[in-house]
């Protein structure tokens, strides 16, 4: 994992990206979720009176529509820290223009690097399974542009898909496509410690303790509720051009002071 050698305290962070920023599967009381640029802001918060950050993340969010919605609207806001995670939905559609999607990131990573601090990217992580193992190469392809990109422009990269822990599919919650709460919490502890702080839990990659595995019986019940839960309806989605973020707004539109609790 890239770190950043400079020292913090940073004083604002902007969230850029889709679901995975905005927080599903870290799901609240009250409905709305958390995730871990949350935890992240929080931390960075706690270290920084006045600390300011924005999530301008939506799901379902093509590298595309990040570009044209969230890019110049962070780039104004010229924080400390800007996080840009995008383009893996465009992997997982059925027709997928690479050579498009890298021409989008990297215009991203042109206009984000320059207007903050630091930028940091991430190669995202990937859990285990047939449905995602046939866009691997495209996830892969995505994962060395970003690489080249921060190396181009001094951005930092925390490196999820390098993680073991993150395969584990204890960590996905039922739809398969979004971390759960202890998912999000590592990674924040791996943006943290790329961000140069303290490392809080040294050990986030590494995998969880080994369990038994379900029996035959509880696979298939959990294969067919999300079959139909969540796969169905989300290649319905795909063949249709919906997104499940569509009219959905920024969760944190403006950089403003954070009092959220990690």
């Amino acid at each position: 994992m890239q770190t950043n050698p400079a020292s913090p305290p940073y004083t604002s962070l902007v969230a850029v990206g889709d679901s995975f920023t905005e927080g599903m599967s870290d799901l609240l009381p009250d409905g709305s979720y958390r995730g871990w640029a949350d935890l992240l802001a929080a931390r960075m918060a706690a270290r920084t009176p006045g600390f300011r950050y924005a999530n301008l993340a939506v799901r379902g969010k093509l590298i595309g529509q990040i570009v044209d919605e969230q890019v110049d609207v962070a780039a104004a806001m010229n924080p400390d820290v800007i996080t840009l995670v995008g383009g893996l939905n465009d992997t997982l559609r059925p027709k997928c223009d690479m050579g498009r999607v890298r021409g989008l990131l990297t215009e991203a990573v042109e206009r984000l690097a320059p207007s903050c601090r630091q930028l940091v990217l991430m190669r995202s992580p990937g859990r285990q399974g047939p449905v995602l193992e046939r866009f691997r190469p495209r996830m892969e392809e995505l994962f060395a542009c970003v690489d080249e990109l921060a190396e181009k422009h001094g951005a930092l990269v925390a490196d999820l898909y390098g993680a073991p822990a993150l395969a584990d599919p204890r960590l996905w919650d039922v739809d398969r496509l979004h971390l759960t709460a202890e998912g999000h919490r590592r990674v924040a502890e791996a943006v943290w410690q790329t961000l140069g702080y303290e490392p809080e839990d040294a050990d986030w990659h590494v995998p969880m303790p080994t369990t038994l595995p379900p029996g035959w019986v509880a696979r298939r019940v959990a294969d067919a509720r999300f079959a139909r839960q969540h796969l169905l309806p989300w290649i319905g989605r795909r063949l249709t051009g919906r997104s499940s973020g569509d009219g959905l707004p920024p969760k944190r539109p403006e950089l403003l002071p954070y009092e959220g609790q990690a």
